[in-house]
C-alpha cells in the first residue's frame, strides 16, 4: 500500500474525529471523514518549536495525533488522512502545490494536498492547510465554486495545467495555493518537511503556529496574537498572556502539552515568561 494503511488503528482513528458507523469508499463517507478531521485535528507546529523532528511514518503520526491527540501541519495530517482513506478503500493520489496565500514571488512547493476518487469523480482534499482549508472535498475541476459551511471555495485554472483553490473574503477571491494533478510519492514529503522544518526562510521555524477551521470562524494563535476571523470579514485580535497560554492551547485547539513540554515552550518561545 502506498500510505500503509494497513499499519492504522483505523477504529481509533475514526473515533479520534468523532466518526461513527461504516466507512465505505463512497463520497458520503469521504466528506464526513473530512469534516470530522479537520474538526478533531489542529494545525500546529509545536514539534518544531520544541527543537524535535518532524516524524512522517505512520507509527508517529499515530502516536503523535490520533493516541496522544495533538495536531500536526500539512504532511502529517494529510499523511494520516491518505493512510486512513487508502484503509476503508478509496484510490489515493499524493500532489504538491506552492503556496500563494502572502506570497509577493513564487514560492516552491512545499504543500501536500490530496487527489481521492469516490463515486466516479476526483475530488480535491486537503485537511491539512489550517484557518483557511477546506472544510470538505471540493471536485477537482477548474471553475467549481462551492460553499462550506459561511465559507466559499473556488477553482481557477491557469496555463500548463495550473490549478489554483481560491477561498472569499470580505474583500473577494484570495488564492490559497496553486498546484497541477502530477503525482508526488511519500519520498517526496520527506524533502519537503526537511525544508519546511528547518530551512531559515520556513514560515514555521521563527514562533508557534495554531489554526483551526471551523464552519462559521477560523481561529489562529500566531507567537502570542490569537485571532479569531468572521466571514463577514469581522475579527477579534488580542494577546494571549503566559498565564493564560496553556488554557487556549486547550480551549482554542484542543492541545494538552506535558508540563516539561510546556515549560520547553515557554522558555525558547515566550522571553521574559
Amino acid at each position: 500500500m502506498m500510505w500503509n494503511g494497513e499499519e492504522l488503528d483505523i477504529e481509533a482513528y475514526l473515533a479520534r474525529i468523532g466518526y461513527e458507523g461504516e466507512a465505505k469508499p463512497d463520497l458520503e463517507t469521504l466528506r464526513a471523514l473530512h469534516r470530522g478531521h479537520v474538526a478533531s485535528i489542529p494545525f500546529e507546529n509545536l514539534e518544531i518549536m520544541l527543537g524535535r523532528p518532524v516524524l512522517l511514518d505512520l507509527a508517529a503520526l499515530q502516536d503523535k495525533m490520533v493516541h496522544r491527540r495533538r495536531g500536526g501541519y500539512c504532511y502529517e495530517q494529510n499523511l494520516l488522512f491518505a493512510a486512513a482513506l487508502e484503509r476503508i478503500g478509496f484510490s489515493v493520489k499524493g500532489l504538491g502545490a506552492r503556496v500563494r496565500a502572502g506570497a509577493s514571488t513564487t514560492r516552491a512547493v512545499t504543500h501536500m494536498l490530496l487527489d481521492v476518487e469516490a463515486d466516479g469523480e476526483q475530488w480535491h482534499c486537503d485537511v491539512g492547510f489550517g484557518a483557511d482549508g477546506l472544510l470538505e472535498p471540493i471536485s477537482l475541476r477548474a471553475g467549481v465554486d462551492v460553499s462550506q459551511g459561511e465559507w466559499r471555495f473556488g477553482i481557477r485554472s491557469e496555463e500548463e495545467g495550473v490549478r489554483v483553490l481560491r477561498t472569499q473574503n470580505a474583500d473577494g477571491w484570495f488564492d490559497l495555493y496553486a498546484y497541477t494533478t502530477t503525482r508526488c510519492l511519500p519520498v517526496d514529503y520527506v524533502v519537503m518537511n526537511h525544508y519546511t522544518s528547518t530551512h531559515p526562510k520556513s514560515p514555521f521555524i521563527r514562533r508557534p503556529v495554531l489554526q483551526q477551521a471551523a464552519p462559521g470562524v477560523r481561529c489562529r494563535l500566531v507567537g502570542a496574537q490569537l485571532t479569531r476571523t468572521r466571514p463577514d470579514g469581522s475579527r477579534d485580535e488580542r494577546d494571549v498572556p503566559v498565564s493564560e497560554l496553556r488554557h487556549t492551547l486547550v480551549r482554542e485547539f484542543g492541545i494538552e502539552l506535558g508540563d516539561a513540554e510546556f515549560a520547553e515552550l515557554i522558555r525558547v518561545h515566550y522571553a521574559g515568561a
